[in-house]
């Protein structure tokens, strides 16, 4: 089995050639494929292949609410799998109709064991040392959404203002791609676009979590005001902070307004060394109110 590190050597091996770190995040952030990708390849095989068909209205709820509305946006698919499994099995209207949601049991065990990266390359590792049914139903979901996306999601461009905002930075910063979706799907999704080239390192989620992506690549080797993280979700925001990086965020549902500024107004300030402080916290703030916590069928029951 190759370990993270070992499938990460291209960010261990990374020197830099300017005096600046962007990390860059894809699915949401970069490109404009949140939403097809969750609503119409996860959600359709989660409810076929995990027989969720009596409850498939509130399992689509679910997995909207995990992977796109909520401070766990952008979180890897297998802990957002197992969110969506716990959502359902606490619902009343769920537990009405008798449906067996799964436990996943073994998807948590494998969660939990952190020799294997949560890939599919690293669940096929980890089943071979510790085989399971759930762990072929596991897997079997998991090829399949990765089919419907090759399948289906493609001619999406990246958001106005990402192109011009790597443009700007070409020639002063060290680029990388840093996300949780396959690597795979992301090389073809920045190549499609002829924007790979701005990239030093297109990292996905064999390479690890995305704080291991920024430590890898970056830890020791830029000044942590030089080091800027951008993206969409919670987790980027703590994969910025996990390395001491400073964070941009594109708000969800405002992502054409929030690259226009980026590219206007706060890379201006990245590049002379005002953005931390004030001005990062206030975008930050901002990003916070966006991402609630509390599903919205709890509110409307005031749970």
């Amino acid at each position: 089995m190759a370990s993270v590190h070992e499938a990460a050597r291209p960010l261990i091996e990374m020197q830099p050639k300017h005096k600046l770190f962007v990390g860059i995040d894809s699915d949401g952030c970069a490109f404009d494929t949140m939403e097809i990708k969750h609503k119409e390849c996860f959600i359709p095989n989660i409810i076929k292949h995990w027989r969720l068909q009596p409850v498939s209205k509130y399992a689509r709820e679910a997995a909207e609410f995990v992977n796109l509305y909520s401070k766990w946006r952008g979180i890897n698919r297998w802990p957002a799998l197992v969110m969506v499994f716990d959502l359902l099995r606490e619902r009343p209207e769920v537990q009405a109709r008798h449906v067996q949601v799964p436990q996943a049991t073994y998807i948590r065990a494998f969660m939990n064991n952190k020799d294997y990266p949560q890939s599919n390359e690293g669940l096929r590792a980890y089943m071979a040392k510790y085989p399971n049914p759930e762990l072929d139903q596991a897997m079997a979901w998991s090829e399949a959404v990765n089919a419907t996306i090759a399948d289906m999601v493609y001619g999406v461009p990246p958001f106005p203002y990402v192109r011009e905002s790597l443009q700007r930075l070409a020639d002063l910063a060290d680029m990388i791609v840093v996300s949780q979706t396959p690597t795979e799907a992301l090389v073809r999704e920045w190549e499609e676009h002829h924007i790979n080239g701005y990239v030093r390192v297109i990292a996905g989620q064999e390479m690890g979590t995305k704080s291991q992506h920024i430590k890898l690549a970056a830890s020791g080797k830029y000044s942590p005001v030089n080091m800027l993280m951008i993206g969409d979700a919670p987790g980027d925001l703590k994969a910025a902070r996990d390395n001491s990086a400073l964070f941009f965020p594109v708000n969800p549902g405002d992502e054409e307004a929030s690259w226009e500024r980026l590219c206007k107004e706060a890379l201006d300030r990245f590049l002379n060394g005002t953005y931390a402080g004030a001005y990062e916290a206030a975008l930050i703030a901002e990003f916070e109110k966006a991402l609630p916590d509390i599903p919205p069928w709890k509110k409307k029951v005031g749970r």
